[in-house]
């Protein structure tokens, strides 16, 4: 059935990361907002927690071979991967984030009944592609071998299910095979992009180097000594058919539904030197409101380039708009603001509310001393708030209690972004029916129903965890991030465990901060499962005055002191200098290792 294939292909974004919760803030101000008149630049990816870090610092310096380009940069890559992925080089500096365009559909494929590798499109059978492919577990299970059929369109990315009653998996799918076009598996050339921007020296060679950055698409922001900033979006993002909106999966038996190409590079979202000195890409919405209807109006009226069309377009501007009202209170700006920015921890949803609570008669003084006490709250998640926890014991409640009872078998609330805008706009229409629990026949719920029954369990909730003076509570005791390797940190063997894991250690910040680290309501408590993964800012008056952290340590080995010895730093918003001229690196290191051909 089609419904069933739509709960494949929602499994599958999970472990493909497509959801909720990945993001990251970046953001650059010209010189006119900053003390040394140069500008500077910040990023600091979201990901998931891992131990080590994804993240590898590193710097590449070579001696020029004649070409007049030789290799000086410095940030951070991927352990396995050539070059520098977001960092600088001598002469500019870059920063990226998650755009969150659409750049995947699933199509329903029509199987040959006397063939299962055959399916159809416009009339004809066409030849499945088989390969061999074999799935193994870090746990100690046997491998499993399966056959991936491969259509023009994707692969079937149902076949193979795993039945959770039999615990077994079934092979092919022939009843509603569905197939998966997704930009990340066509070849790709986003080397060329990484090689291209070390070495860079000005904005045409940023955009030169970005046309082969392809997939996945990314804000990146830029920065140049001479003063210059920009923005880019670059990437391959589909071009659909008018009608075809990418939300459900598709007829994949016919071309009505089969992309026109990629919109062109030079009609990707860009922005240079704009006249407020300042650029913001923290996963909200950055193009302006007629981009589409232009770009449409440019690629003809038998396509729909809405590359924003689907359900989790973008989010919903809480980090960027914080990040937008300190980047203007704090000028002129230093590297030492730029860390107040990144360690920022006011919740913007909590101004919209907690006004709500004031006039609730909550009957039980104990309850109504608390909500006075949580109103008198200045909105901060620092560690050692004691108000944080309260308000985020209740807001986990109030996203449950408001969501739940009209997903129960369907989905859960796993409440991040979307639900805590949801539940804002929501606070405006006490009577809304989404308020209404449709297991109580005989009364209909309202907003105050759910903010009362909220706030009563969000309190004895903390309570229960932290005692009953206030004074003693403090929410990095209930949020916290525990730094698990895998596979062994989660092997069940406690010795093990202990070698290899790290933490728990309490943060500040919180889902949608600034310091974005996330909890999911779905889970029932407050672990930290998304971080800021590193945080840099670069300062491109003095490139040997830039700082860094990164979330765990720069070696992988469980052994050495590199291994965790960033984590209680990180934690803190505190940094280590990212260090650039020789001199000042000879200076400042400890160890030199020499390797001779």
């Amino acid at each position: 059935s089609i419904s069933s294939s739509i709960d494949d292909a929602s499994d599958l974004s999970l472990i493909m990361g497509q959801t909720e919760g990945t993001g990251s803030n970046s953001w650059v101000t010209a010189g006119g907002l900053n003390r040394s008149g140069k500008p500077l630049l910040a990023n600091d990816p979201h990901l998931g927690i891992q131990q080590p870090s994804i993240w590898y610092q590193i710097a590449l310096h070579c001696p020029d071979d004649g070409s007049g380009r030789p290799f000086d940069v410095a940030g951070f890559s991927f352990a396995s991967s050539p070059g520098v992925v977001v960092g600088h080089n001598n002469d500019i500096a870059w920063g990226v984030t998650n755009a969150y365009p659409d750049v995947n559909d699933q199509y329903l494929i029509r199987i040959n009944p006397a063939n299962p590798l055959q399916y159809e499109w416009n009339g004809k059978w066409r030849d499945i592609t088989v390969r061999d492919a074999t799935i193994s577990f870090g746990d100690g299970k046997p491998s499993v071998n399966i056959k991936v059929r491969q259509t023009h369109l994707g692969p079937i990315i149902n076949d193979y299910a795993y039945d959770k009653k039999s615990k077994e998996v079934s092979g092919y799918n022939n009843k509603d095979p569905l197939a998966l076009r997704w930009t990340a598996l066509e070849p790709g050339s986003i080397a060329l992009a990484v090689f291209g921007l070390n070495k860079a020296k000005n904005w045409n060679d940023f955009r030169a180097a970005l046309q082969y950055w392809d997939t996945p698409v990314q804000s990146i922001v830029y920065a140049d000594r001479q003063g210059n900033i920009g923005f880019q979006m670059p990437g391959r993002v589909p071009i659909r058919a008018k009608n075809h909106t990418g939300q459900t999966p598709t007829p994949g038996w016919t071309d009505q539904y089969q992309w026109k190409g990629y919109i062109p590079y030079d009609l990707m979202p860009r922005l240079y030197n704009p006249a407020r000195n300042y650029i913001v890409a923290a996963n909200q919405e950055v193009a302006p409101p007629d981009y589409f209807a232009k770009l449409n109006k440019k690629l003809g009226p038998d396509v729909n380039a809405n590359f924003g069309s689907k359900f989790n377009k973008w989010v919903y501007g809480y980090r960027s708009q914080r990040i937008d009202e300190l980047v203007k209170q704090f000028a002129p700006h230093t590297v030492a603001t730029y860390q107040t920015i990144q360690g920022d921890g006011k919740s913007l949803p909590a101004d919209e509310i907690l006004p709500a609570l004031a006039n609730l008669k909550l009957g039980e003084p104990e309850l109504a001393e608390a909500r006075d006490w949580l109103l008198k709250w200045d909105r901060f998640s620092g560690e050692d708030s004691p108000q944080a926890a309260l308000f985020n014991e209740f807001i986990m409640r109030l996203m449950k209690n408001t969501f739940q009872p009209k997903l129960e078998g369907i989905a859960k609330s796993d409440g991040v972004d979307k639900e805590l805008w949801a539940v804002t706009l929501l606070m405006q229409k006490p009577d809304d029916p989404w308020w209404d629990d449709p297991a109580t026949k005989d009364k209909k719920e309202t907003r105050d129903d759910v903010l009362l029954r909220s706030f009563r369990e969000g309190y004895a909730a903390t309570v229960t965890a932290l005692g009953k003076d206030r004074n003693l509570w403090k929410w990095g005791a209930l949020h916290q991030a525990t730094f698990v390797s895998n596979p062994l940190g989660a092997s069940g063997i406690g010795l093990i465990e202990s070698i290899v894991n790290r933490g728990p250690v309490p943060t500040g910040g919180g889902t949608e901060c600034v310091n974005n680290n996330m909890w999911y309501a779905s889970t029932g408590n407050f672990s930290v499962r998304l971080i800021p993964s590193m945080r840099m800012i670069v300062d491109l008056g003095d490139f040997d005055k830039s700082v860094a952290i990164n979330s765990t340590g720069n070696s992988g080995h469980p052994g050495s002191p590199g291994y965790g010895d960033q984590i209680l730093p990180w934690s803190r918003v505190t940094y280590r200098p990212l260090l650039w001229s020789r001199q000042q690196v000879e200076a400042g290191s400890s160890h030199r290792l020499l390797l001779k051909p």
